[in-house]
C-alpha cells in the first residue's frame, strides 16, 4: 500500500473468506434483508393494504425515481409481504446497493439504502512471481465503477486460477476493502504466492511389462528431486497430465501393445498444499506383431510394389504405432516429390486377435499434379519481400516438391532474420492443381547496439562497443562496426556486406580493421602471471565474393592488403654487445630469445584466397542436422614481402538423437608451405621459413583444457643457479613456478577435432537462454625447424665456435660458463642472469581433454564456461581446468 494511503484516516475491513475446493472465495453478501427488517414469511399472502406513499431515503448518487424504478411497487396498488420481499431482492439484484431497508407505516413506505461505493482504485500486493500485466487484465473491477462482493468475489477466483496455471495451487488472494471519503473505496488484493506445488511421487498400478521408472521416463512430468533444480517438469500442470498420457500410450504402442488404455488418472493435493501425488492405473493388453505390409497407389507415378519392398517393417516385426505414422509422413512426402501436394495416405487395419498380428495396407489414393499458384509472405514489417522470395527454391508456375518447401524454409531460417517458429504453410489455390505457399513469419530484432565490460580468462578485462546490423534498410545487408580494447589486444573494424550485389546471386563485401595484439607468454608453468612478448600492429583491409555453384555448393572468393609491424620492446629486449652505441643497438637473442628475435620487422602480405563450401545444414546459425565441409587456400605473394601458401579444411556432421539431445561432429586442419628462399638472422644461422606471427596456435578457447597457445611447440627458458666448488662451477635450476617463461612457437600443421552432445533442459531454462552440453576434444600442432637455443651464462649453442664453423642447432642446452658475444669471438659479461632454454612439444601425438560446459544468454551479454580435464598431453603443454568469457560477444 502506497504511503497516499497511509496519510489518510481509513478502516481496513477484512472480508471473511470460506473455502471451496481448497480456495479461498469470499462468502455470499448479505443480499436478503435482515430479520429485524422484514418479518417472516407467513403462510398467508393476505393484503396489508393500499400504497399511499412512497419516499426513498439514503441515495447519493442516485436519483429516488432511479432506485424505485427498479421496483414493482407503485403508489395506489395493494401490497402484501410477498410483494415486499421481492421489492427487496430487486433492488439487491442490481447490485447498487450494501443494504435495503423497506419500511411500512400504514401504506406509507419508505425504502431506506446504503448505495454501494465507487472503486477507487485497484491495488496489488505481494505478487513477485506474476507482474501486475499478467494479473490486472484478469481483474473486470475498474476504477469507477460500483463495488459489489460479487465481482470482487470472481476477480479473486480469476487470480487463483492464474497461479494454478503457473503451478501455485497455495496461493491465496486476501481482498480488504479501504474506505476513503465521498462514499469511495480502494480494493487491496494482498496476495500471498506460496511455493510452486511439485510433484511429489508418481504412482503407476498395474504395469507388468515395464517398471515404473521406464514409464516415468516417457513422461513430460517429473518427480521433484534435487537433482532437477533446472528442470520446469516437476512442478504439477493439469495439462501435462492428459499430455503424459498420450505420451504412455505412445510408447505402448510403439513396443507392439496395441490394446494399451490408462483406466484413470488422478492427481491428490497434499494436505500442506505443496505437493501432488499422481496415480495412474493402466492396461497393458497384449503384444502384437505386423501381419501383411503392402502399399497400393492409385497415382501412376508412384509404384505401390516398389515402395513395399522399401517399407521399413517387415512381417513378423513386433507392432510399432510411431513406425506407421512415419512411414505415412514418407509416402507423403515421396508423393510430393512428384508434384503431388494433397496426395491422400491412408493406413487400413486389419488387427487379428488370434495370431495377434496387425497386418496394414498403405493407400494412396488419386491425387492430381500440383503446381504453385502463389507465393504469399506474411508478416513481415521490416524486412523487403525479396530478401525472403530470393531464398525460396520455388516460384510461382513450378511443379509443387516438398522436398524444395522443406529446404526454403531452411534457408529463410538461416538468414536470422526471423523467430524460429516458421512455417511454410500448403494451402489449396483457385483449381485443384493449384497451390499456394503462404510463408508467415515473425520478425526479431536484428539490430545489436553493444556497449559492455566483462572479465575474460583470455584478457582479463574487457571494453567492447559495437554496432551490428544484419538487416540493413530491411535487405539483408550487414553493416558492423566494432571497437575492442582488453590488456593484450585492440581492434577498430568495419564491414559491409551485400548478399545480393544487383539483386543477382552474388556476394559482395569488404572490411577494413586495424589490430594491435601484445602477445605475451606464462611466467611459471600452471600460473596466470604473464608478461608481454613482441607487440604486433596489423593495417589492412579484405574483399570478398562469394557466388553459389549448386544448391549446396557455393564458392568464396577474397582479397587481403595486411601491413604488418612486428617489434618487441627495446629497453627490455635490446643490448648493445661492441657498446658502440644505440646505431648498432639491436634484439639480443640471451634476453628475448632467437625465435623473438626472428620475429620482429615490418612485412606487407598481399594474399588471394578461395574458399569452396559444402552445406547442407537445417540452420547456418544454430544447426541441428546436416553436415558442411570447407576448403580454403589463402595465396600470400601477389606483391608484398611474405610468400606462402595457407590450406585449410573444415567439416562438420550435426545428428538430432531424439528428446532435444543434438550430437555434433566437427573437425578441422591446417598447413602453410613457405614460397620464400631460406633466410639467415643477424650472426647467419638459418631461420624458420613461416614466420612466428604466421603459424598456426592450438589451445584455449578452441581446444578446451588447454591454455591460450597451450598445445605444440614451444621454448621454456628456465634460471639458474651457480654453486663454485674447488674452481668448478656447476648450474641448477632454481627451483618455483616463477623461475621459468614459456612462449609458444606455433606450428606449419595442425589438427583437431570435437564430438559435442547439447542437452536439452526444461522449458524454464531454455527462456533463460542456458544451453548445456558435453564433448571430447582432441588436436596437436607441429612441424616448425628446431629453433637455435641459447644459454644465460653468454654462451650461444650453435653459434660460433672455433673448433666448428658450421653452426649447430640443439633441442636443449646446459650452462657451459664460457661467455661469447653474438659477433663471436669478443667476451662479455651478460648481466641478465643464467637461465638455460628447452624446445618441447613439437609433436603430432594427440592431446585429448574432456569436459562440459554451458552456454547462458545472460541479462549482461554471453556468458561461456567450460569445465575441461586433459587426459592426453606431451610434455611442455599448458593444461587449464576452468575457461569462461563473460562480457563481450565474439
Amino acid at each position: 500500500m502506497n504511503s497516499s494511503m497511509k496519510q489518510r484516516p481509513i478502516v481496513a475491513v477484512l472480508l471473511a473468506t470460506t473455502m471451496i475446493a481448497g480456495l479461498p472465495v469470499l462468502p455470499a453478501m448479505a443480499q436478503d434483508a435482515p430479520a429485524s427488517t422484514v418479518a417472516a414469511p407467513v403462510s398467508t399472502v393476505a393484503t396489508l393494504g393500499t400504497i399511499r406513499s412512497i419516499a426513498v431515503t439514503g441515495t447519493q448518487r442516485l436519483e429516488p425515481d432511479t432506485v424505485l424504478s427498479y421496483t414493482k411497487l407503485r403508489i395506489g396498488q395493494s401490497f402484501t409481504q410477498e410483494s415486499l420481499d421481492q421489492g427487496l431482492r430487486d433492488l439487491y439484484e442490481t447490485e447498487l446497493f450494501a443494504d435495503v431497508q423497506i419500511r411500512n407505516d400504514n401504506g406509507a413506505l419508505t425504502i431506506e439504502v446504503k448505495e454501494n461505493p465507487v472503486i477507487n482504485r485497484i491495488v496489488l500486493e505481494g505478487n513477485k512471481r506474476l507482474k501486475e500485466d499478467k494479473i490486472r487484465p484478469e481483474i473486470k473491477l475498474a476504477p469507477r465503477q460500483i463495488y459489489t462482493r460479487s465481482k470482487v468475489r470472481a476477480d479473486v477466483a480469476r487470480i487463483v486460477e492464474l497461479y494454478r496455471r503457473q503451478g501455485r495451487f497455495a496461493a491465496t488472494i486476501e481482498p480488504k476493502l479501504v474506505q476513503l471519503d465521498q462514499n469511495r473505496v480502494d480494493i487491496v488484493f494482498e496476495i500471498s504466492e506460496g511455493p510452486k506445488s511439485k510433484v511429489r511421487q508418481i504412482n503407476i498400478i498395474g504395469n507388468e511389462k515395464f517398471k515404473d521408472g521406464e514409464l516415468r521416463s516417457q513422461m513430460v512430468t517429473k518427480q521433484s528431486r534435487w537433482f532437477r533444480i533446472f528442470s520446469s517438469g516437476t512442478s504439477y500442470d493439469p495439462d501435462r497430465l492428459a499430455y503424459d498420457q498420450q505420451k504412455l500410450r505412445q510408447f505402448y504402442l510403439t513396443e507392439g501393445y496395441a490394446d494399451f488404455r490408462v483406466i484413470s488418472a488422478v492427481a491428490e493435493l497434499t494436505p500442506d498444499k505443496q505437493d501432488f501425488i499422481i496415480t495412474y492405473v493402466v492396461e497393458e493388453g497384449d503384444r502384437y506383431k505386423f501381419g501383411d505390409v503392402k502399399v497400393e497407389s492409385d497415382i501412376r507415378d508412384l509404384s505401390g510394389d516398389l515402395l513395399t519392398r522399401r517399407l521399413p517393417m517387415k512381417k513378423g516385426d513386433w507392432y510399432n504405432a510411431k513406425q506407421v505414422e512415419d512411414t505415412v509422413d514418407t509416402l507423403s512426402e515421396t508423393a510430393g516429390l512428384f508434384g503431388y501436394a494433397f496426395a491422400d495416405v491412408s493406413p487400413d487395419f486389419n488387427r487379428s486377435k488370434e495370431d495377434l498380428t496387425m497386418g496394414i495396407n498403405f493407400r494412396i489414393a488419386n491425387a492430381p499434379r500440383v503446381y504453385v499458384e502463389r507465393v504469399d509472405i506474411n508478416g513481415n514489417t521490416l524486412t523487403q519481400d525479396k530478401v525472403v522470395r530470393r531464398e525460396f527454391r520455388l516460384a510461382e508456375g513450378d511443379a509443387f516438391n516438398s522436398f524444395l518447401v522443406k529446404r526454403s524454409k531452411d534457408r529463410i531460417n538461416s538468414l536470422g532474420f526471423f523467430q524460429e517458429k516458421l512455417d511454410v504453410e500448403q494451402k489449396p489455390g483457385s483449381a485443384p492443381d493449384r497451390i499456394v505457399l503462404e510463408t508467415n513469419v515473425q520478425e526479431k530484432s536484428t539490430g545489436e547496439l553493444s556497449l559492455s565490460a566483462g572479465y575474460s580468462s583470455l584478457e582479463r578485462f574487457i571494453i567492447a562497443a559495437s554496432i551490428t546490423q544484419r538487416n540493413f534498410r530491411g535487405k539483408g545487408q550487414e553493416l558492423r562496426t566494432s571497437v575492442n580494447y582488453s590488456a593484450y589486444s585492440k581492434s577498430v573494424e568495419v564491414g559491409f556486406t551485400e548478399p545480393y550485389f544487383m539483386d543477382k546471386n552474388i556476394a559482395l563485401g569488404g572490411d577494413i580493421y586495424r589490430r594491435d595484439l601484445n602477445s605475451f607468454r606464462f611466467l611459471g608453468s600452471g600460473t596466470n602471471n604473464r608478461d608481454t612478448t613482441y607487440e604486433q600492429t596489423t593495417t589492412g583491409f579484405q574483399i570478398r565474393a562469394g557466388v553459389p555453384i549448386t544448391e549446396y555448393i557455393s564458392l568464396a572468393l577474397r582479397y587481403s592488403l595486411n601491413f604488418d609491424d612486428v617489434t618487441l620492446d627495446r629497453d627490455t629486449y635490446y643490448s648493445d654487445p661492441d657498446g658502440t652505441g644505440p646505431l648498432v643497438e639491436r634484439c639480443d637473442p640471451l634476453l628475448a630469445g632467437r625465435y623473438l628475435c626472428d620475429a620482429i620487422g615490418k612485412r606487407t602480405t598481399s594474399s588471394l584466397g578461395y574458399s569452396l563450401i559444402y552445406d547442407t545444414r537445417d540452420n547456418r546459425i544454430r544447426a541441428t542436422r546436416g553436415r558442411s565441409a570447407t576448403l580454403s587456400q589463402d595465396f600470400a605473394g601477389l606483391g608484398g614481402s611474405v610468400k606462402y601458401i595457407r590450406t585449410r579444411l573444415n567439416a562438420a556432421q550435426y545428428v538430432p538423437l531424439g528428446a532435444g539431445f543434438i550430437f555434433s561432429l566437427t573437425a578441422e586442419a591446417g598447413y602453410i608451405h613457405s614460397l620464400e628462399s631460406q633466410r639467415l638472422d643477424p650472426d647467419g644461422f638459418p631461420t624458420e621459413k613461416i614466420r612466428l606471427v604466421d603459424r598456426f596456435f592450438l589451445g584455449e578457447p578452441q581446444f578446451r583444457g588447454f591454455n591460450i597457445r597451450g598445445v605444440g611447440p614451444r621454448v621454456k627458458r628456465y634460471f639458474l643457479e651457480g654453486t663454485t666448488e674447488n674452481g668448478t662451477t656447476t648450474y641448477e635450476r632454481v627451483t618455483g613456478r616463477n623461475n621459468v617463461s614459456d612462449d609458444a612457437l606455433g606450428g606449419r600443421i595442425y589438427y583437431m577435432s570435437r564430438a559435442e552432445v547439447e542437452i536439452p533442459l526444461g522449458s524454464g531454462a531454455r527462456e533463460m537462454g542456458l544451453r548445456p552440453s558435453v564433448f571430447v576434444d582432441a588436436g596437436a600442432v607441429a612441424g616448425i625447424k628446431d629453433p637455435v637455443l641459447t644459454n644465460g651464462t653468454g654462451s650461444f649453442a650453435g653459434y660460433c665456435d672455433p673448433t666448428d664453423a658450421a653452426p649447430t642447432g640443439s633441442t636443449r642446452v646446459r650452462a657451459t660458463g664460457t661467455a661469447r658475444s653474438p659477433m663471436c669471438g669478443t667476451n662479455y659479461s651478460f648481466a641478465g642472469g643464467n637461465f638455460e632454454e628447452e624446445y618441447l612439444g613439437d609433436t603430432l601425438k594427440p592431446r585429448l581433454s574432456v569436459g562440459f560446459g554451458v552456454n547462458w544468454n545472460s541479462p549482461f551479454g554471453p556468458f561461456r564456461i567450460d569445465i575441461a580435464r586433459a587426459l592426453l598431453k606431451e610434455p611442455g603443454d599448458d593444461t587449464k581446468l576452468i575457461t569462461f568469457n563473460v562480457g563481450t560477444q565474439f
